[in-house]
């Protein structure tokens, strides 16, 4: 009898005692109604219980797709249920041991400062959520890129380059940083662009993003500006209205500023301008219909071809005499106009709509003139006054007439 009781006293003692966080071996024995596992904890001679929710990530899933009695699996204990030892359950999960297998593997193969190629698997109000070897990783919105980000659904399904900065297993804490990635190869793109290219050179490049201002050319991890001035040779209002993100263009440089690490760039100096073949296509003489861009105080100016004006001068406005030329016309008028003149060097056009205008008939009495004309005196009213008329001095000759008046010039 004694020797029965040692035996059942030694199996006892050699039942393994378990505790939170422990890992340990279960073997399925039951799946019940309610979507958990029975399972016996190998070496404790007490159950365990796990949940669908610790088993697997998917909601949907069925049980008995994923296991079946007599499967032996790898857990954490995660609580306690029961409080005696020998009939006592435990709460059990698969997902969390792997989760931090998961860790344990991401903290010795990475460390701070390495940058990792992840998937973005999800766009939270903070920033992005990333898979990083099955551990969920965070991106902070401050951190995706080197400039203010409206919109962070677009990076979704994106496989993204970012920087490792904390890993923490024992708090499930894996941050990372996109815009140092970014930084780090702008630095080098920006060496090899100011190396590389020269003023005047022409490159080609990828509208990366619009202002008000201009648009911003990405040609090659780095962006350059091309100012709204520099877009084309019209007048343009918004950038967007002629350019959109992702358009293919040609730029020319114009500027290149390494210290403060700016490109200025200019599309429509790759472009014919408007003033060449200007002799041709508006020689002297030729008549052409244009449009009214302004009105100033000595003139207007019309626009023959696109970003090609030419001045009417106020006195070719009208055969009538103008004294305000925005009296006669208006911005976005439309004038027929007779090209006087061509400048190609000097970029200047003179124009003419009297020319085209029949002029009006001179009056009868000839030059035109209506301003009354002023009548002569009858020629003896300016004759001297001491010459005489009269038949007694009817002998008296010129010199004689007009002898006082001589002697004043002597």
């Amino acid at each position: 009898m004694n020797e029965e009781n040692n035996e059942l006293l030694e199996a006892l003692n050699s039942v393994a005692e378990v505790k939170v966080g422990d890992v340990v071996k279960g073997e399925v024995l039951a799946i019940d109604d309610n979507r958990q596992i029975i399972v016996g904890i190998e070496g404790a001679g007490v159950e365990g219980v796990i949940p669908l929710r610790e088993l697997t990530s998917d909601r949907d899933a069925d049980v008995n797709d994923l296991v079946k009695v007599g499967d032996v699996l790898d857990l954490v204990v995660v609580s306690t249920i029961g409080s005696d030892k020998e009939g006592g359950s435990y709460l059990l999960s698969k997902r969390r041991l792997e989760a931090r297998r998961a860790w344990e593997e991401v903290a010795s193969k990475y460390s701070v400062d390495d940058i990792v190629e992840v998937p973005v698997t999800q766009v939270v109000k903070g920033g992005l959520v990333v898979d990083v070897d099955g551990v969920r990783g965070f991106v902070p919105a401050s951190m995706i890129e080197n400039r203010f980000v409206q919109d962070l659904n677009q990076y979704k399904g994106q496989t993204i380059r970012a920087k490792i900065i904390e890993i923490d297993p024992a708090e499930s804490r894996l941050i990372l940083s996109r815009r140092e990635v970014l930084n780090e190869e702008r630095k080098e793109a920006l060496e090899r662009i100011f190396n590389e290219l020269s003023v005047g050179d022409v490159v080609e490049g990828k509208v990366a993003r619009m202002t008000n201002f201009g648009a911003f050319v990405d040609l090659g991890g780095v962006d350059g500006l091309v100012h709204v001035s520099e877009i084309s040779h019209e007048r343009v209002s918004q950038p967007s209205d002629v350019l959109s993100v992702g358009e293919d263009v040609k730029v020319k440089i114009l500027g290149l500023d390494p210290e403060r690490e700016r490109i200025s760039l200019s599309i429509k100096a790759t472009q014919p301008g408007p003033w060449e073949n200007i002799e041709e296509n508006a020689p002297e003489g030729a008549v052409l219909e244009g449009t009214v861009k302004r009105v100033v105080d000595f003139g207007a100016f019309v626009e023959v071809f696109p970003g090609v004006e030419g001045l009417v001068h106020v006195s070719q406005i009208s055969h009538k005499h103008v004294d305000n030329p925005a009296d006669v016309l208006k911005a976005g008028d439309k004038v027929q106009v007779k090209v006087l003149d061509v400048n190609p060097e000097r970029q200047r056009l003179s124009l003419s709509i009297k020319a085209l205008e029949e002029a009006p008939a001179r009056s009868e009495e000839g030059n035109n003139d209506e301003r009354p004309r002023r009548q002569r005196r009858p020629r003896q009213d300016r004759a001297p006054k001491n010459y005489s008329t009269s038949e007694d001095e009817g002998s008296a000759t010129l010199g004689d007439a007009f002898g006082d008046i001589f002697k004043k010039f002597d």
